[in-house]
Parts: structure tokens; sequence; C-alpha cells
């Protein structure tokens, strides 16, 4: 009878149970090392075939289930004295052909190994910045001199446009529409009227933008901007009968489905502002209000239309719907005297329905369009007074109501904050690329210049 050693030398972590060969293979010595177990394993056979060792291998490797690397060296009694048979034996090679004798059959593990590729073995060619002195300063100093102006011209640009702004909420009893703020509400069924006097100190010239902006207004909150319906407001029929259950609980009134439905439609700013010039010959001069071109024109023209029908007669397209519980009229009286501008597709209803982002927003009203001759400024300096319908309350969330001429520029309405950022970024970085040189410039070479001991 021969005797076989095979010396095993496997890693893991992991408790090992000999299975399957257990007839075959008797432990005679383990011992422990750091997060490795070698074991040696005295094997008996009748013949000293290579096969046979292979096959008590894949025994092994079958029992601990782990692809391993074993290192095997096989001492037969018949060979001479001293000599030795060595073999090298991978498992991971076997997980690559499962039908071979020594893979343990189909059943076999498959390797969990990555494809031999460049990208899942890592191999892809990358690029890392070296950051020197002779990079990072100049970066700074460049960053500095290029935001600097840009700010600058920026806030130039803004400052130059012209806006003026008026509280009309009527919280002070001085206020021409205290009573009205104090009388009126929701529910109310009168109409209140009050005149509030301004003056401008310096002509706006060009086309002069009239926004109406809230406070405390909350119309990004998450149940506020989910109440709509957008197929009712794109004109599906079926959706104009039968609203969405987003809308809930301004869905339905009377038994009658609502149009518009939802709490953003409900909630619809109409306060009505007129604006008039005081002439210095005591006459009163009335500022005229272009009501269309506010609106985008996507909204204008894809995502709201109205119910197919006849739209020059809205009141039968909308006759089986009812109106919005806090509006004074139906959808199809916003504008009667305009057919495309009225029932869904009106223009201040659409800019209602572009919720803001912050509770402190304006929205677009009107647009005063500059004069033909060009000599003469869209609104002239002088005395100005506001005629107020006051129809939105907003006393009872603490809000606040106003009234702003713009003009406006290439870069659009005013807002200094983006010239103060550039202006910023750029100081910042100049600041730091100077006291980087100074740096660089005492502590750069010392290590250069210094002597290193032998």
């Amino acid at each position: 009878m021969s005797t076989i050693i095979i010396f095993i030398f496997f890693c893991t972590l992991q408790k090992r149970h000999v299975g399957g060969g257990a007839s075959l293979l008797t432990s005679r010595r383990r011992f422990q090392s750091t997060g490795c177990c070698t074991s040696v394993f005295t094997v008996l056979s009748t013949t000293t075939n290579r096969a046979t060792v292979h096959g008590a291998i894949a025994a092994i490797h079958t029992a601990v289930n782990q692809a391993v690397v074993f290192e095997v060296v096989v001492q037969c009694a018949r060979c001479p004295r001293g000599s030795m048979m060595a073999s090298s034996y991978n498992a991971k090679d076997e997980d690559h052909h499962p039908g071979s004798v020594g893979s343990g059959g189909p059943g076999a593990v498959k390797s969990k190994k990555p494809d031999n590729t460049a990208f899942k073995q890592q191999r892809l060619p990358a690029w890392q910045p070296i950051l020197t002195a002779g990079t990072v300063l100049p970066a700074f100093f460049m960053i500095g001199l290029i935001f600097i102006p840009i700010g600058i011209g920026l806030l130039v640009t803004s400052n130059n446009i012209k806006e003026f702004e008026i509280d009309y909420t009527g919280v002070d009893m001085s206020s021409p529409c205290f009573i009205c703020s104090q009388n009126y509400s929701w529910n109310g069924t009168s109409a209140c009227t009050c005149s509030v006097p301004f003056t401008l100190d310096q002509p706006f010239e060009s086309n002069v933008f009239m926004y109406y902006g809230l406070s405390n207004f909350y119309q990004n909150h998450r149940r506020y901007v989910k109440s709509r319906d957008d197929s009712q407001l794109n004109g599906d029929k079926s959706s104009l009968l039968n609203p969405s259950k987003e809308c809930e609980p301004y869905r339905t009134s009377d038994k009658k489905p609502i149009a518009p439905c939802g709490a953003i439609a409900n909630s619809l700013f109409n306060d009505t502002l007129e604006l008039f010039y005081n002439h210095p010959n005591g006459s009163r001069i009335t500022i005229h209000l272009v009501k269309t071109g506010i609106a985008w024109w996507t909204d204008k023209h894809v995502k709201f239309r109205n119910p197919a029908g006849n739209n020059n007669n809205l009141s039968i397209v909308f006759q089986d719907t009812s109106k919005p519980v806090n509006w004074h009229k139906p959808v199809y009286e916003l504008d009667p005297s305009d057919p495309e501008n009225n029932g869904f597709i009106n223009e201040d209803f659409i800019v209602w329905m572009r919720t803001a982002a912050l509770p402190t927003f304006r929205k677009l009203y009107r647009v005063i369009q500059k004069k033909k001759d060009n000599m003469t400024p869209t609104l002239p300096p002088g005395n100005y007074s506001l005629e107020v319908t006051y129809n939105y309350p907003v006393r009872s969330f603490d809000g606040r109501k106003r009234m702003i001429l713009s003009t406006i520029s290439w870069m659009g309405g005013k807002n200094p904050f983006l010239g103060i950022a550039y202006i910023t970024v750029g100081s910042v970085c100049f600041f730091l690329g100077v006291v980087l040189l100074i740096i660089h410039h005492k502590y750069g070479n010392r290590n250069n210049n210094a002597d290193i001991p032998n």
C-alpha cells in the first residue's frame, strides 16, 4: 500500500468542514495562523495515479465550497527516497470548465471572478492632476480676474433697472385700504375699492412691467401643488366632467364637477388694479395696461386649452360644471370681451397656475408699453394713484399684498444677488492666490535649499 501526503494551503476566514470524501481523508494536523488555516491530510490509496490525487483534491474543493489554490506535493513510497512529485492545482481554473473531471460535474459553483476586461479589472487609463504652485496660483488669479469684472457688470446692470414697490395690504390704520382689509372675506358679496397715491421720482422708460406680489403665501406646499387636474386644463372632455381625485376637497360643488378644480385654481388672485397719472394741470390720465402676452407661450398654446366645442360661447361648453368655491364668477366669464383670453386660456389664470417656489413671490399682472414717439418716457415722474378693487383677503394668514413697477434689461429683472455672488467668489479666489503666493515665496524653496546630513 502506498502513502500519499498532500499539503493543502488555502486562505479562509470561515470554519471549514471536510465532507464528501471523509472516508478517504483523515485529518492529521491542523494549526492556525493570521487569517489563514493550513491543513495536512494523509491520503490512503492503493495507487499513485495522478487522477486519484486530483479526485481527492476536487472532493476537498467541493467540501470547502470556495475557490482556493492548492499546492500539492506528492510523496510516493515507491519513488526513490527524497524524490518529490510536485503539482499545482488551481480551483478557479476548474470553475471555467464545469464539465472537467475535477470540477465536480455540472453542479459545480461558478466562479465569481470578474471578467478579464480593462473596465472590470480597473486597468482603464486615468489622469490625476498634480497640484503644484505653478498650476494652482495662476488658476486662483485667473478666476479672480475673470469673475470680478463680470460681477461688477452684472451689479451695475441690475442697479440701472428702475423698480418701484408699494404695499396696499391695509394693515395700518392710516392706509387707504385698511377698511377693505378688515371687512372683506372670501364670502363677501360687495366689492371694496380703495385708492393708494404714490409718487415716481424718476422716469420709467421702455416697456414697464406691472407685478402683484404676495408674502407668506406657500404655493410650494405639497398638497397644494398636487391639487390640480392637468388633463382638465388641457381641454379633455372626460376630465372636465370627472376631475381627478387630487383636486379634493375642491373637486365637486353642488353635485357638479368644478371647472377648474383644485386648490390652486380656487385661490386665484382676483384683485383688480388700475393705474392713473395725476397731471400737474389737474387732469387724471388712465395708464393703458396690456393684459395679454404675460403668460409663457408653451402654457398658453400647449398646456392650457378650452374643451372642444363652441369657443365663442363657452357657457355651453361649461354648462354642466360649477365654478370654484371662492370665485365670484365662472371660468367662462374671466374675459368675455376677448374669446382668445377667456376660459382656461385666460392669461391671468395661467400665470397664477404656475406655482411659486418661495412664500414671498411676484407674478406678472400687466405690461405698460412704451410710447410710439420714443421721446417721452413710458411713465414720467410725478404723482400717480393706484385704484384697487379689493377682492383677495390675506389677513387670515398674515399675508401682505403689493404692487411692483419695474423695467428690465438683457439679464431680466432687478436681481443684485448674481453680481454680488460673482464679485464675492472672485475676491475670495484672488485673496487666496495672494496668500498662497506669499507662502510659496517664503517657504517653497526651504526643502530644496536645506542641507541633508549624511
